[in-house]
């Protein structure tokens, strides 16, 4: 059964990456919260880095709408799962306002997402080389699609009181309020690297006073009742919330471990990945591969992506747990290893030893690869049957390479990808466990059978 949710919402859009958006996003989130609302933080995409920084500033979970990789369909309940407990929802937007997977006329962009979710868009504008011109580019994007309501802009990293003047006088004719004017500012800089942003997991005193200088800034230049009132103007939105309890059916007795790869290295997961593993009967542990050990009676290992090419001395150092992941997996521990997780089961990673799992090595190269994928399963394994096919997303500067001829994990369009034997399944490809609930519960049934639950 479908109800309205009628969660104030709206979407921080740009007209191209580099507009500071992400800035604009957290600043919003991090003063509604300081303003004492309830803020529920959303990114357009498949990003991992953006949503720690939501976390930061909103104080809850921060999660991705994806429509390629959860499905069309699932965008509203995951909003409306997410928002849950919420007064406002503020969707951080992905590259340009209308850039969605490519070919596709702009499938899965911002502007889809926004249709999706009946919400109405706020464009961030960077203004920091134009004058007057800015009103043609937001006249532009408004008239592209008037299908995408755009409520709102905010003009970003605008130099002086009569540079703000000259581009206010160029959007007023666009009839789009001006809601906030936001001056350049040093303390806004958070370090980055190969593929972005440096997580929030990674330096939580720099992330935490990076939030606090965007939510000064935005007190100090955005109007944040109009921008609040426009977030109310949103229409209700008729769905029935996503539960992770409706898409699995756990055992009665018995919770297995499921042990979950976390801290500065493994920060890549998608929220809803813990909640479907315990909604099909799984106690999920997080743990810290850097410093610790399997927690206590694991029955299964999940590793998601991270940056351990920058962590691969560390990684190395903890013998034990390398010894104990070798061992546990080699007496038939499942696991289930996305990009950092691949690497981590690999021999050694720039010259670094591993747990020497799989017979391959790793190695950072300068080329990135990033994208969607359809993929076809290679083979059946406990969490895969073979031709399952599935999107994903790749994003990585690695390689890996296997001394000897193995069993993929996946068919790609370029070739055969990953590593896949009975309980084993590790690859480049992040997948959004929501589209496919069948494979937490097969993993969870997994596990189950490892801690001797089930035959």
């Amino acid at each position: 059964m479908s109800s309205d949710t009628m969660i104030p919402r709206i979407v921080v859009a740009a007209p191209s990456s580099g507009a500071g958006k992400t800035t604009v996003a957290v600043g919003l989130m991090a003063a509604l919260r300081r303003a004492g609302h309830t803020v529920a933080g959303f990114k357009v995409g498949p990003d991992y880095i953006d949503p720690g920084f939501h976390a930061v500033a909103t104080g809850r979970p921060g999660r991705n709408l994806d429509p390629m990789l959860s499905g069309e369909e699932r965008v509203a309940p995951l909003f409306a799962h997410g928002s849950a407990g919420a007064d406002i929802a503020v969707v951080e937007g992905v590259m340009g306002l209308y850039d969605g997977a490519l070919g596709t006329e702009g499938y899965s962009s911002t502007a889809h997402v926004s249709k999706l979710l009946q919400a109405p868009v706020v464009l961030v504008v960077d203004a920091s080389a134009a004058g007057r011109s800015v009103g043609a580019v937001v006249q532009g994007f408004v008239a592209f699609d008037t299908g995408v309501r755009i409520v709102g802009v905010i003009l970003n990293k605008v130099g002086s009181d009569r540079h703000e003047a000259e581009v206010r006088a160029g959007v007023a004719p666009t009839g789009v309020p001006v809601l906030g004017v936001l001056r350049r500012d040093t303390r806004l800089t958070v370090p980055s690297r190969h593929l972005g942003l440096i997580p929030a997991d990674e330096q939580r005193d720099q992330a935490s006073a990076a939030v606090d200088a965007a939510a000064e800034l935005v007190r100090q230049g955005v109007d944040l009742e109009a921008f609040i009132a426009a977030a109310r103007a949103a229409a209700p939105l008729d769905v029935t919330a996503w539960d992770p309890a409706s898409e699995v059916s756990p055992a009665e007795e018995g919770r297995p471990v499921i042990a979950m790869a976390g801290g500065p290295v493994f920060s890549f997961r998608y929220t809803e990945t813990a909640e479907l593993l315990t909604a099909a009967g799984a106690e999920v542990v997080t743990f810290d591969p850097l410093h610790e050990s399997l927690p206590e009676a694991t029955a299964a290992l999940y590793l998601g992506g991270g940056f351990p090419e920058l962590h691969a001395e560390a990684l190395s150092d903890n013998i034990a747990l390398r010894n104990q992941v070798a061992a546990e997996i080699a007496a038939g521990l499942p696991v289930v290893a996305e990009c950092a997780g691949l690497l981590y089961l690999c021999r050694e990673l720039d010259g670094h030893q591993l747990t020497g799992v799989l017979p391959a090595v790793g190695q950072m190269t300068s080329r990135l690869t990033l994208g969607y994928r359809t993929a076809i399963a290679a083979s059946t394994t406990a969490i895969f049957d073979e031709g399952r096919r599935v999107h994903g997303h790749e994003f990585h500067r690695t390689t890996v390479e296997f001394d000897e001829d193995v069993t993929a994990a996946w068919y790609l369009p370029t070739g055969q990808e990953g590593y896949a034997r009975a309980q084993i399944h590790a690859s480049y490809l992040h997948l959004h466990w929501t589209a496919t609930p069948d494979v937490p519960a097969r993993f969870v049934a997994a596990a189950r059978v490892h801690a001797g639950l089930e035959k």
